[in-house]
């Protein structure tokens, strides 16, 4: 019909196939949305949202090349008319303040059903916001990190085992500042040394 509203365009980004393709099935089920693109990475995700001037973005947290706050981020600049939404199997507390910072809409797990999340695409392109509750309360009691960018960034560099070395080259800094980076984080964190602190750091989503 003429007077009908458009379904909302819809791009759907995610590295595991066949997680994209059953979130594709179940969204294409509804008459209102429509999911005009795919992607397997960040880059990609950001090149397709563009190109098909989505409406709604639904990325996953952790994908190649970028993740999807990243994507959701640049997606605020160059598709202002955009809503980002980020589906994840690591909802931690970090990634939530993270992702709200960036300017996305919509923050769910992966274990949510196709009807929340086609209810939350629907709110996100009217302009609104769904933060699933049990993952806004997680990051309500978990504060804000204690820690500075560039503790986080050294800590972070630190937590796959590299050496010292390794890391201040990464880093661009000296071994002996690199040394008490991991060691000013691991104080703040109440943790026994850098693993229990990049352990720590991680569950709650600060690295």
């Amino acid at each position: 019909m003429s007077g009908a509203t458009p379904p909302v365009r819809v791009l759907l980004a995610d590295d595991e196939n066949l997680i994209r393709s059953a979130l594709a099935q179940m969204l294409d089920l509804e008459e209102d949305l429509d999911v005009v693109a795919e992607a397997a990475s960040g880059p990609e995700a950001l090149a397709r949202a563009v190109k098909e001037g989505v409406d709604v973005a639904v990325l996953d947290l952790q994908m190649p090349g970028l993740d999807g706050i990243t994507v959701a981020e640049r997606l605020l600049e160059a598709l202002p008319g955009c809503g980002s939404v980020i589906v994840t199997s690591h909802g931690r507390p970090g990634h939530l303040k993270r992702a709200l910072a960036a300017g996305v809409r919509g923050f769910l797990p992966k274990t949510t059903s196709s009807a929340t999340l086609a209810h939350v695409v629907r709110t996100v392109h009217a302009g609104g916001r769904y933060v699933d509750p049990e993952l806004a309360a997680e990051a309500i009691s978990a504060g804000d990190s204690p820690l500075t960018p560039r503790e986080a960034d050294v800590l972070d560099l630190a937590a796959d085992g590299a050496p010292v070395a390794e890391i201040a080259e990464r880093a661009a800094l000296s071994p002996g500042t690199v040394r008490n980076y991991p060691s000013s984080a691991a104080a703040k964190l109440g943790a026994a040394n850098r693993h229990d602190a990049c352990t720590r750091a991680r569950r709650l989503g600060w690295i």
